[in-house]
């Protein structure tokens, strides 16, 4: 048997190296945070990248052109220099009911209630993500519905005993006992504030969730777990446009699309992609890449969602890479101290969704997320919509606390601080009977 035996000389300048490099990584992450501006005044001088020029400089003025040429040109460029390229490898997912509303009874007045394993293989090599529908019980046709990933397991949605616990990676929580980064019996419902499924379904809609550490955990464990285990080559192989963890989360969500379009209660043709924080910016990106989604919604999604990261107020490219450096691909890396330089600003990957409904929400309190950017950036993308008669954000100013504004791109500042809550909610269900003509007098409004 051999062992390695360190010098004592060699452990002490072997420790220092170590100090000195957590030191570094340290200091330079305090720079980041002291550096934060939330002063518009201090804003840099900064040109956006023009939504209707092709990158030949011609202009787009016809909706075929727009499908044709720039709607192709915006998506390859967010691929490139932000969010990422899935490998080539063919995937195959299988769709197996794991609960039903045969089940025990489902504590959601008026749904029914399913969980359907889906398992991707490739080579092979498997994942498996747990996908959890409520749906209205009487409804006798097809129902829309909105589909959106959760931060804790779908146990959390709702305190209902028979949706079984993930065995997925989760955050450690100490307040619901959550250690060893495994969830437990204690943290049923802790999420369901965010959550009205009870609301949602009397409404007429379906709500569909994901845990996204089913598909793809959330730290930077060098890309070896989740969906990047079956379709990626190891990490220091990985081409610097390789797919981050956002793009992962959102290639899960068009997987649930897939399974949607085979089930005869659901209409697939009136799903609303949903998401918070940084699941809001996986909703855009899955939103942006995939027209079956009728309808995106970001709600508090910040840098690299639907703020522009050429104000830099509030979280940074540069700090959202240091702390975040598995959410997009390499390249985006570069780019931290000349945004300016970025082909793309996130007015464009706004832009790439129409002429389909976008709502975009804000939370006053929220700072960190660049409210005024989140708004501008929908402004900004409104020559897109603009090609199909559809511009009708016609404000120039944001709109006053808990206003909803806007027909085809809406916009709320709720009051309050960066979260999902009941308010959030009827504004996005509001925005989606406009769309999706939900019959409001059933539904007991004006």
């Amino acid at each position: 048997m051999y062992r390695t035996v360190i010098h004592p000389f060699s452990k002490t300048f072997l420790f220092s190296c170590m100090f000195a490099f957590s030191l570094s990584f340290i200091q330079k992450a305090n720079a980041v945070f002291q550096s934060v501006n939330y002063d518009e005044s201090k804003i840099p001088s900064y040109v956006l990248p023009e939504v209707l020029v092709t990158q030949k400089g011609h202009p787009v003025t016809t909706t075929e052109q727009w499908k044709q040429i720039r709607r192709a040109e915006i998506i390859a460029l967010f691929e490139e220099h932000m969010f990422g390229k899935k490998p080539a490898m063919a995937v195959a997912t299988n769709y197996e009911v794991i609960l039903s509303e045969t089940d025990d009874r489902p504590p959601i007045p008026g749904a029914i209630r399913r969980q359907i394993k889906m398992v991707f293989n490739a080579s092979g090599k498997t994942n498996a993500a747990d996908l959890l529908v409520y749906l209205p019980k009487d409804a006798s046709d097809p129902v829309p519905l909105f589909l959106t990933l959760n931060f804790h397991g779908n146990h959390t949605v709702v305190n209902d005993p028979a949706v079984p616990i993930t065995n997925s990676w989760v955050r450690n929580q100490a307040a619901k006992n959550i250690t060893k980064n495994r969830s437990t019996k204690d943290a049923r419902g802790m999420q369901q504030s965010r959550w009205p499924v009870a609301e949602i379904v009397k409404r007429g809609y379906g709500l569909a969730t994901i845990y996204y550490g089913d598909i793809d955990p959330d730290y930077h464990d060098q890309f070896k777990n989740g969906i990047h285990a079956v379709l990626d080559t190891p990490n220091k192989n990985r081409p610097s446009n390789a797919w981050g963890s956002i793009a992962a989360w959102a290639w899960g969500l068009s997987r649930a699309m897939d399974y949607f379009e085979t089930v005869p209660q659901i209409d697939s043709n009136r799903i609303a992609v949903f998401g918070h924080s940084r699941l809001g910016k996986t909703a855009l990106w899955a939103g942006a890449q995939d027209a079956r989604f009728a309808m995106v919604i970001a709600n508090n999604s910040g840098c690299g969602g639907a703020a522009l990261s050429r104000r830099e107020i509030g979280e940074t490219v540069a700090r959202i890479n240091q702390v975040f450096p598995h959410w997009f691909c390499k390249n985006f890396r570069a780019y931290g101290d000349r945004v300016n330089e970025l082909p793309i600003d996130q007015h464009l990957l706004i832009a790439a969704i129409a002429p389909r409904p976008i709502y975009v929400a804000s939370a006053s309190d929220d700072r960190w997320a660049d409210p005024r950017g989140e708004f501008l950036a929908l402004k900004k993308a409104s020559p897109a919509y603009a090609l199909w008669g559809l511009n009708d954000l016609s404000e120039t100013e944001m709109p006053s606390v808990n206003q909803s504004i806007g027909r085809q791109m809406g916009y709320h500042l709720r009051e309050g601080k960066h979260d999902v809550t009941p308010y959030d909610w009827k504004c996005f269900m509001d925005f989606a009977d406009l769309h999706f003509q939900i019959d409001n007098a059933r539904n007991g409004r004006n």
